[in-house]
């Protein structure tokens, strides 16, 4: 609920500003999960049988997600805009920044664990639910008169904290009810369905908002019917979900353990993934040098560029829908013509193209330019988001998703709030201009060496050759690896 562009990042995707992908694993209600852990190089186990109707479930599922979706980022333009039109304050979005990540970066811990150990299905209905109820109670207090803007703050964390559960629940689903060969396509096919929601809302936001804001005289109480809109789309969402049959994934040796040994598990594994390692710290650097100073971009518009209050609005919803556009239209690239493409290599050049990008974001001239750059920063989101997503689901077995996916919440939960401490009271002080080219700089510097150190180029030659198992499966993969070997040699 923290609003606008990065939020996509953290939805699909989560995700950079992506939000936020979604896996799941159903063969009429049980999961097959592998026997015996592999190593990093591998990836899971040998692919098995496709699920039963596997592509019923994922069009059903992706359809109640999109639905639930809407209402979600009806809430975050508005309740963004809001605040960014009332307070214009660097340290007020901050605030938001932290209370609209950081409980999600606490209960992402547990989280993890839960998706490895119960039913997705289940996690994320109720995680849904918890955060319809948490809205419609704040929709209700509003209708009383009483709008203090620490209510919003609060329902922010309640929606955070069900993001923590319900982000590696939905991450560890999709491998579950998709064959692994189509799992790029799936995440791309979805990352175009959620941009194209994301170029509706906004435009619904808009002129929501802007009604409502006539009516209430530019109150809170503008926010209440799009809090009601968001408790029917959860609703429906949750129905949708329920017709999924998705069972347990069942596990192997340590099926018995505890939570705690559940996540010691995880830690570990992570730790001694040389690539899952390496990514994190990617997505880390990400989230602080490109989410945290873009979460900044509207209080730029509203002051580099002002308008009036009516026509800020509609400056702020063209924003979102030329970032959603370009999202849009970059899943579609993915999924059509970059399926067979190196994962490492779009992470890699995406990044890079991030920092690029964030420097013309602070060199704009004129709003037209604005919204230009904003196009070409969500026409690259997939193709960072996508790969990230599809080599994790590839490399990662599928008892230990729901963890890994539960570390990736924490990093994004943890690196924009981080990165927003810092931004967001210098850019009372100091131009957003300047904040977003120093950003830039700093991350061209920072992949660079991340891409640079033996570190990354262990990580990487790790991740390519995951790949070539999941794509040529493990003999030819072997005999490829064999080959390049013995190209370096001679």
């Amino acid at each position: 609920m923290s609003g606008g562009h990065d939020q996509d990042a953290d939805a699909a995707t989560p995700t950079p500003p992506v939000p936020p992908a979604e896996s799941a694993l159903g063969a009429a209600g049980t999961t097959a999960a592998a026997t015996a852990p592999t190593d990093e190089a591998a990836g899971p186990a040998a692919e098995s049988a496709d699920p039963p109707h596997w592509l019923r479930h994922v069009v059903l599922f992706l359809s109640g997600q999109t639905v639930s979706l809407f209402g979600s980022m009806l809430v975050q333009y508005t309740v963004f805009w809001y605040l960014t039109i009332t307070y214009q304050s660097g340290l007020v979005m901050m605030l938001a920044a932290l209370f609209g990540f950081l409980p999600q970066a606490v209960v992402s811990i547990f989280g993890g664990v839960w998706a490895d150990r119960h039913n997705r299905k289940f996690l994320i209905m109720g995680a849904d639910a918890a955060i319809a109820l948490s809205t419609l109670a704040l929709a209700l207090i509003m209708m009383t008169g009483y709008d203090a803007v620490w209510l919003i703050f609060a329902t922010m964390a309640v929606r955070s904290a069900g993001a923590g559960i319900q982000m590696p629940a939905v991450s560890a689903l999709i491998p579950q009810i998709t064959p692994t060969r189509n799992l790029i396509r799936v995440n791309g096919i979805n990352g175009s369905i959620q941009s194209a929601m994301a170029l509706l809302a906004p435009a619904a936001a808009g002129a929501l908002y802007a009604w409502a804001s006539a009516a209430s005289g530019g109150t809170a109480a503008s926010l209440i019917p799009i809090f009601f809109i968001d408790v029917v789309t959860a609703i429906i969402g949750i129905g949708i979900l329920a017709l999924i049959p998705v069972g347990t994934v069942r596990r192997a040796a340590d099926a018995h353990t505890g939570y705690f040994a559940d996540l010691v598990d995880g830690v570990r594994y992570i730790a001694h993934h040389a690539f899952v390692r390496w990514l994190l710290v990617l997505f880390a650097i990400i989230f602080l040098l490109t989410v945290a100073p873009s979460n900044l971009t509207p209080l730029m518009l509203v002051r580099s560029f002002p308008a009036g209050e009516a026509q800020d609005v509609v400056n702020l919803a063209v924003l979102e829908i030329a970032f959603s556009v370009g999202m849009m239209l970059g899943g579609i690239l993915v999924a059509s013509f970059f399926a067979k493409r190196s994962r490492i290599g779009l992470i890699v050049v995406s990044s890079l193209v991030f920092g690029a990008l964030s420097i013309g974001l602070g060199l704009s001239p004129n709003l037209w330019v604005f919204f230009g750059f904003m196009f070409l920063v969500g026409l690259a989101v997939p193709f960072f988001s996508t790969p990230s997503m599809t080599l994790l689901q590839e490399t990662v077995e599928p008892e230990r998703q729901g963890r890994v996916f539960g570390f990736v919440g924490i990093v994004m939960a943890v690196a924009m709030p981080i990165g927003m401490v810092a931004f967001g009271p210098l850019a009372d002080v100091m131009s957003i201009e300047v904040l977003l080219i120093a950003a830039g700089v700093l991350t061209f510097v920072v992949v660079g060496l991340a891409v640079w150190l033996p570190a990354g180029q262990r990580a990487i030659a790790a991740a390519r050759r995951a790949a070539e198992v999941t794509t040529r499966g493990p003999a030819e993969a072997a005999a490829v690896v064999e080959a390049e070997m013995h190209a370096k040699d001679t």
